[in-house]
This record gives structure tokens, sequence and C-alpha cells, in this order.
């Protein structure tokens, strides 16, 4: 088998692999295409998401100083004049230097320009905790952005979507943040390399049960398919919904199985006090009220800035034991 028969094939890849994959498909794809952020170029990428693009596509692909702010308004400037430019925002914290940027300039762009303008950029960035991280690289902010008109806002929870959702965003011609989750960088997915680009949006829903529904997204999502086996054993049918985009929303999947269960639990990383979590119970009781038999359980990270000590992390952070646990509570302690 030739190389190229076989890289035709579908491959199991990480996520980070996943992420380098589909930045050197658009590079490839897409002469308008240009990669810039810290460290993106010569180092590889802080993560390894850029890993050998400059070497293979040069001055598309460069080092920035340390300015976020700067490097997301010359991402603007270059979309508006016919660019699709990808950043890397190295940690999702540091995108609060650019929210002026972010919020004021590229979300409205189409709009305040009567559609004369358009954004298509992408700014790629990671968060949530890790072993040892601290409170200022920590942050789930997905709330912040998917808060605001005219951002689509995407977490991809494994390699596969990793890949498609990359793709799907360098190709809108809307402004499209993507929150890409480090701990997940390790875990492995079959990826479909040569498979159609798909369309932005869109939620799914992974396992069915007869007993409630798990709404989760990003890191989460692995979380709640473990959390469903370990119910399985206990004779409880937990149903699995990974959201994927947070904008544009796609909650019909979500709202059909609720009816259908009665029950669910959105659990995410972010704080609870105004988490999104918050949105979407509120939408399913809109929706739902008269099929539930119990209140919209929230599992989510505490209210308190993230520790540096592992040990406090883990009691922090939601967990497969804590979604487990307010499930069986949900379920009257079965």
């Amino acid at each position: 088998m030739s190389e190229r028969e076989s890289m035709s094939e579908p491959q199991s890849l990480n996520y980070i692999r996943s992420v380098n994959a589909a930045l050197d498909w658009a590079l490839g794809a897409h002469p308008e295409v240009f990669v810039f952020g810290e460290d993106v170029a010569i180092p590889n990428g802080p993560f390894g998401a850029t890993k050998g693009l400059h070497a293979k596509y040069g001055r598309r692909v460069f080092d920035t100083p340390i300015s976020e702010s700067a490097m997301v308004g010359a991402a603007l400037g270059a979309a508006m004049r016919g660019s699709r430019p990808v950043v890397e925002i190295m940690y999702m914290d540091f995108a609060l230097v650019a929210m002026d940027q972010i919020v004021n300039q590229i979300a409205p762009t189409r709009y305040v320009s009567c559609g004369r303008w358009a954004a298509p950029l992408v700014v790629r960035t990671q968060g949530g905790y890790s072993p040892g991280s601290c409170a200022q690289h920590s942050h789930m902010l997905e709330t912040f952005l998917a808060h605001t008109p005219g951002l689509r806002v995407g977490l991809p929870s494994n390699a596969a979507d990793a890949y498609g959702m990359l793709r799907a965003a360098v190709e809108s011609d809307d402004p499209v943040f993507m929150i890409e989750s480090r701990m997940l960088y390790p875990t492995k997915a079959t990826v479909d390399l040569n498979g159609p680009v798909e369309d932005i949006g869109g939620s799914r829903q992974l396992r069915s049960g007869d007993d409630l529904t798990i709404v989760a997204w990003s890191q989460m999502v692995p979380k709640a398919l473990e959390a469903a086996d370990q119910l399985a054993e206990d004779g409880i049918g937990a149903s699995v919904i990974d959201l994927r985009w947070l904008s544009p929303l796609d909650l019909e999947p979500v709202l059909e199985d609720v009816i259908r269960t009665g029950r669910t639990i959105v659990t995410h990383e972010a704080v609870r006090t105004g988490g999104f979590g918050a949105e979407i119970a509120a939408t399913i009781t809109e929706h739902c009220f008269d099929s539930m038999t119990a209140p919209v359980a929230r599992v989510a990270t505490a209210d308190v800035p993230m520790p540096a000590a592992p040990s406090l992390q883990v009691e922090a952070v939601p967990s497969t034991a804590h979604l487990v646990a307010e499930a069986r509570r949900l379920m009257g302690g079965a």
C-alpha cells in the first residue's frame, strides 16, 4: 500500500495531532490561510499544535510578540481584506487581554458594516485545569464568548472533533473561537482526514438511556461517558449528549431526550455560578417542565480560584464520581 493510499484511510490520532493535521489541511487547501501566535513557528507551538508547519509553509506560519490584543486586532484587519487567519492564544486566560477586540470589534463586524465586511477568522486556544496549573492558567471562559452575538464557539471533546470542527471553523465566514482541552491532548480517536468538511454547529448524542440525560462538552464528555458506564452497572440508563458548539447552540436533541427521561444533569468544567449550564438548565425548564420528574442538576467546578496543588484541584473540578453521585441522588438513591 502506498503512503498516499494509507493516508486516505481513517487513522488513530491523538487530540493535539488532530489539531495539527487540521491546520496542515487548512494551509494546504486555502492559500488565504495563515497561522500566527506566540511560539507557533520555529518552536513548533507551546503544545505542539503547529509542529512542522513553519518548515512546510514558511512565512505563512509565524511568531508574534506577546500581545494578544495586537494579535487579534491584526487578524481582524487581515480577515476584512480577504485572508482567513488562524490565531493561537497560548492559554484561554490570556484571551481576556484581547476581550475588547473580540467583543467590540470582531463579533459585530458584519452587523455594523451592514454586511459589507465579514471576519472569517479563527482564534484557537486551550483552557481548563491541568495538574499544577494555577488560577491564571486554568480558566474556562466559554460563557463570556457564547454570550457575545456574532461569535461562533466550539469545544471539541475528542480527537475526531478536534479535526472536523477546526476545519469547519476555517471555512466559516463568521469569526470562530475554538476552545481545546489540554487535558484531552493525549487522548486518541479514529480520525477521517479526508472526510467532507462539516458545517458549523450541531450536538451529538453519544449514548442513549431511559432514566436520565447528561449534557456535557469539552473535557466533561469523556467523564460523562465513564459515569454512564458505571451507572449502567447499577441498572441506571443514562443518555450522554455532547453539545460540541455553544454558538450556534443545538438543544433539540437535548429537549427531545429530556422529555423522554425526565431527569437532567448539565456538567461543565467552568465554575458553577454564571456558567453556561445555567442557560441550558433554564431552557430545559422552559420547554420540558411538564415532563420533568426532578429539577435540572448542575455539576461544575467550585466557585474558587483554581488551586495549584493537584490534591486540591481534584476536589474543585467535577469528576466521574461527582456525576455518578448526582445521578444517584436524582434517581432517589437508586
